[in-house]
C-alpha cells in the first residue's frame, strides 16, 4: 500500500512539474513562439515578393528585347540571390546570427565546397556561356552529347528540346566541356549528298540531271552555285558528290526532296544506282 502511495506522490510531483516550467517561463515561451511565427511569416512574404520581383525582372529584360536564354539566366540569378537574403532574415529571426552561419560555413567549408564543385562549375561554365553566347535561344545545337533546340539557359544547366519533343537539361560544365555544333547560327547551309552511279553510267548525262534538278528547285540558292562532281571511285560505283546551297530551315526538306528525285529521275533515264558487289574473274589455263 506504502508502494502504491509513493507512485501517486511521484506521478503528482511530476504532473506537476510541467505548468510550472511553464508558468516560470511563460516570457520565454511567448519570444520564441512569436519569433517562430515571424520566421514563418517572412518565408512566406518573401516567397510572394521574390516572385513578383522575378516577373518584374523578366518583364524588363523583355521589353529590352534582350536574348531570352540571357533573360532566363539572369532571372535565376535574381531568384535565388533572393531567396538566400530570406533564408538568412528567417534564420536571424529565430535567433541564428549571421556570425553563427558563417561560423557554420567555414567550419564545414571542405564539406560544402566538395558538395558543391560541380554545382560551381556548372554555375561559372553557365556565365561563360552568357558572355561568350556560342549559341542563344530557339538555336539548334549538339553539345554535351545531346542534339535539340535551346529553351533556355538556366543557372546550373542548359534546357534542350529534341528533335522528339524530350526535355533535356545539360549540366553547363558538359555544354562547355566539348565541342558545340551550332547548326542554326548561320542563316545559309550547305546540304552534302552523295549519289552513286554504275561504272557503265554516262557520267555526263548524270551530272547533267543532278545539275537540272537544282535548277528546278526554288529553294536551292542560285549563288553559291551547287558543286557537283566526281569524288571517288569505288569497288562497285562511281560516286557523284551534291553539294546545293539552301536556306538552314530548307535543309532536311531539300535533302528528303533531292534524293527521291534523283532516285526517280535515274530509274527513268536507265541510269542503274547499283548495289554492293564483288566481280570474279576466272581464266582458265591449259595443261602444259
Amino acid at each position: 500500500m506504502a508502494a502504491v502511495d509513493n507512485a501517486d506522490v511521484e506521478t503528482t510531483a511530476s504532473t506537476s512539474i510541467f505548468p510550472a516550467w511553464i508558468s516560470e517561463n511563460t516570457d520565454l515561451f511567448v519570444h520564441y513562439s512569436l519569433n517562430i511565427v515571424a520566421a514563418l511569416l517572412i518565408l512566406f512574404v518573401g516567397h510572394w515578393v521574390i516572385k513578383s520581383v522575378h516577373r518584374g525582372v523578366l518583364k524588363v529584360l523583355e521589353s529590352k528585347k534582350m536574348d531570352p536564354s540571357i533573360t532566363q539566366f539572369i532571372g535565376s540569378i535574381v531568384r535565388y540571390g533572393l531567396m538566400l537574403v530570406v533564408l538568412i532574415a528567417a534564420l536571424n529571426q529565430v535567433g541564428i546570427g549571421m556570425a553563427s552561419l558563417i561560423a557554420v560555413m567555414a567550419s564545414a567549408s571542405l564539406a560544402v565546397g566538395m558538395a558543391l564543385r560541380g554545382s560551381l562549375s556548372n554555375f561559372a561554365a553557365g556565365i561563360l556561356i552568357v558572355i561568350f553566347r556560342p549559341f542563344k535561344a530557339g538555336n539548334f545545337i549538339d553539345a554535351g552529347g545531346v542534339s535539340g533546340t535551346v529553351q533556355s539557359i538556366e543557372i546550373f544547366h542548359t534546357v534542350l528540346k529534341t528533335g522528339d519533343n524530350k526535355m533535356v537539361a545539360v549540366p553547363h560544365n558538359k555544354v562547355m566541356g566539348g565541342p558545340i555544333t551550332n547548326v542554326s547560327r548561320h542563316p545559309v547551309r550547305r546540304v552534302d549528298m552523295e549519289i552513286r552511279v554504275s561504272y557503265k553510267a554516262d557520267l555526263q548525262q548524270a551530272k547533267q540531271l543532278i545539275e537540272h534538278i537544282m535548277q528546278a528547285d526554288e529553294r536551292v540558292l542560285l549563288t553559291p552555285k551547287p558543286t557537283i562532281g566526281v569524288i571517288s571511285l569505288n569497288q562497285s560505283s562511281v560516286n557523284i558528290v551534291v553539294r546545293p546551297w539552301v536556306k538552314s530551315a530548307d535543309y532536311w526538306k531539300v535533302y528528303y526532296d533531292s534524293l527521291e528525285t534523283i532516285k526517280e529521275t535515274f530509274d527513268q533515264q536507265g541510269i542503274k544506282i547499283p548495289y554492293q558487289q564483288m566481280v570474279v574473274h576466272l581464266e582458265s589455263k591449259s595443261a602444259a
